[in-house]
């Protein structure tokens, strides 16, 4: 970006911050905000475009514009996702980045979502390890967390935690930016903070540091707890403790301008071998993963027991099958293996090097199902195999013989 001199700004904001933030933003990709420009097309003048905007953001004449709103189907509705402009994107980013080194030295150690050097499989652990020596769980859901969050109290938190003027000036504007809908008119925000925007995942976590974490280190100090952004698993050593767990939280999150959804959040027994009592609700869901009892082997003692362990859940699985589907590998005839393994193992290996860090025989039907997908591409390509399923099976595992590493997915799940 052109140097300019800083003297008439009304804001200090580094060239470099944005120049990072833009380089953030180019590597996780994504599509166009409101105003069509994408990703691609702002590289294309990236320089003139990022100094305008550090200008603009410099004098305290930038200003949003509308977010615009996808609708991702989910197991129950939709989850509505705000995507802004690149070059708000852009800003976000900066402005997150700015914040991230005053708020990581506050944050909780159990806070775990959209944190450097964290990752949900470090809470999928923790929370592992906690459930062996607690018996109880209180499975934690707010109801339309990003659509409440309360800006008055993000703005005060905000404020606490950064004397950076701009940043808590373009907050305010970025949560009240209107939502461009799928029919082109502009919806005004009263409240939340937008899915999708490069800000939501720091303001989050400073929101519920405040009104989560430091209240149940105050109020239940010995109670322990797992928070991946608003995803949240507190331990409970009995059945009486969620409950009352539970309801002080209620009260609590009606305070701070949230309410716990009545029908997920739901009080679980960590039932195995040992705990052999009786309730409603044995497994829960944390992070993609979905703890229950399940079978396990001591190799030391040589037996099998029942553990409360986590696994890849059934949701995860069919959302992994389902894109695997959309790719129609039988339609790739003119590929050869070698050419669809390098086309699907980054994706395939990415989903196998987080699913299978804890009980990895459970991506097996995932396996099946890729397996059935190359069986069906064999028939398609070679003639000779088009007329037998039995024919191109054997074939396929006469590949997988010679070449067991050729695809990512037959370290778990060889064809048969």
């Amino acid at each position: 970006m052109r140097e300019s001199s800083l003297n008439s700004k009304s804001f200090r904001i580094p060239k470099r911050l944005l120049w990072d933030a833009w380089l953030k933003v180019k590597e996780n990709g994504g599509s166009a905000g409101a105003d069509g420009v994408s990703i691609e097309q702002f590289e294309q003048e990236v320089t003139d475009r990022l100094y305008v905007l550090w200008n603009r953001m410099c004098s305290g004449s930038y200003f949003p514009g509308p977010v615009r709103t996808v609708d991702i189907p989910k197991k129950q509705g939709v989850r509505r996702l705000g995507i802004p402009s690149v070059a708000d994107r852009v800003a976000q980013t900066a402005a997150s980045m700015a914040l991230e080194a005053g708020v990581e030295q506050v944050f909780h150690d159990d806070s775990y979502g959209y944190r450097p050097g964290r990752s949900p499989l470090e809470a999928v652990a923790v929370c592992r390890e906690r459930c062996f020596k607690k018996d109880w769980v209180l499975d934690l859901d707010i109801r339309s967390f990003f659509d409440s969050v309360p800006w008055d109290l993000t703005l005060r938190a905000l404020a606490r935690h950064t004397d950076q003027k701009w940043v808590v000036l373009y907050v305010e504007r970025w949560l009240k930016a209107p939502m461009l809908m799928a029919d082109g008119s502009l919806v005004p925000r009263v409240k939340g903070t937008p899915q999708g925007s490069p800000i939501s995942p720091v303001l989050a976590n400073l929101f519920l540091h405040h009104g989560f974490d430091t209240w149940m280190a105050r109020e239940f100090p010995a109670v322990q707890f797992e928070r991946f952004a608003d995803d949240a698993v507190i331990h409970c050593a009995t059945e009486r403790q969620a409950r009352q767990v539970r309801e002080a939280l209620a009260s609590r999150l009606v305070e701070v301008g949230l309410e716990l959804h009545p029908d997920k959040t739901r009080i679980v027994y960590c039932k195995n071998s040992n705990r052999t009592g009786v309730h409603e609700h044995v497994s829960f869901e944390f992070c993609g993963y979905a703890f229950r009892p399940r079978k396990a082997y001591n190799k030391t003692e040589g037996r099998a027991f029942t553990g409360f362990l986590p696994a890849v859940s059934q949701g995860q699985l069919s959302e992994m099958s389902r894109r695997a589907a959309a790719w129609r590998l039988h339609r790739r005839t003119t590929f050869t293996l070698d050419d669809l393994a390098a086309h699907i193992n980054p994706v395939i290996g990415g989903w196998l090097a987080y699913y299978t860090a804890f009980y990895p025989t459970a991506v097996r039907p995932l396996g099946h199902r890729l397996n059935y997908h190359l069986v069906r591409w064999a028939r398609w390509k070679y003639k000779r195999l088009e007329r037998s399923n039995r024919k191109a099976r054997a074939w396929l595992k006469g590949v997988h013989s010679r070449q067991p590493a050729l695809l990512a997915h037959w370290r778990y799940c060889a064809p048969c």
